[in-house]
């Protein structure tokens, strides 16, 4: 496990420089999903925090234009060898800037005044420190290459997505006014912690089941 990290490691002196750049990128990706969470369920203005969560977001895509271009500076010289580990960071670059993205969607929910029934708000508040420190630990399992914390992960995200799969379940049945913005909000969290968990699996799958952890954990194969 993890040969795809030491196989770019072994043929490029550039290699600590990339990998240091996308964790730069999941550094700012937890910034952004604090910054957005703690505006809807935080009890932070939005207007206080739109424009360094903005600035953040776009940090987050000109490092992914960083990696992309070592990368490709990387195939040229290494050719067909390196094929296999470009593309798999060329995959995790793109989940990492998602995860800015979702960030910037949680944010809207809360400019436009989103009303959260008080047990979905009391939830959320929970769930949102539950992924800033998910966020946290993904980036350390890159540094210490860390199997068993990788696994650790991988279960515990695997429980937070079914956790809001059966609130979402719960809140289109509903007919509570307030329950849209909830659903639209568990979505998002859960395609944070989504993207991050296809992050961490590509640490212990091969390169051909990249992004299938992102399907129903019961139907895997």
């Amino acid at each position: 496990m993890f040969s795809w990290i030491t196989k770019l490691e072994s043929s490029t002196n550039s290699a600590k420089e990339i990998l240091g750049l996308f964790e730069e990128m999941l550094d700012d990706g937890r910034h952004a999903f604090d910054l957005a969470t703690n505006s809807l369920v935080g009890g932070t203005d939005p207007d206080t925090i739109k424009e360094e969560l903005w600035s953040t977001d776009k940090r987050i895509n000109q490092t992914e234009r960083k990696i992309r271009r070592r990368l490709l500076t990387h195939s040229s010289t290494y050719g067909r060898g390196a094929f296999a580990t470009d593309l798999v960071l060329m995959s995790l670059v793109k989940d990492a800037e998602r995860i800015g993205d979702y960030a910037k969607n949680i944010f809207d929910l809360a400019a436009l005044g989103a009303t959260l029934s008080p047990e979905s708000h009391e939830d959320l508040r929970a769930k949102k420190d539950q992924v800033s420190q998910m966020l946290v630990r993904a980036k350390n399992i890159y540094a210490s290459e860390n199997e068993d914390q990788a696994r650790e992960f991988i279960a515990e995200a695997d429980a937070f997505c079914l956790h809001c799969d059966k609130q979402i379940d719960l809140m289109l049945k509903s007919e509570d006014g307030k329950s849209t913005a909830a659903a639209l909000a568990y979505r998002f969290f859960k395609r944070v912690v989504s993207h991050s968990l296809n992050i961490i699996t590509s640490l212990v799958v091969p390169l051909d089941k990249l992004d299938y952890y992102d399907e129903d954990p019961e139907t895997r194969g």
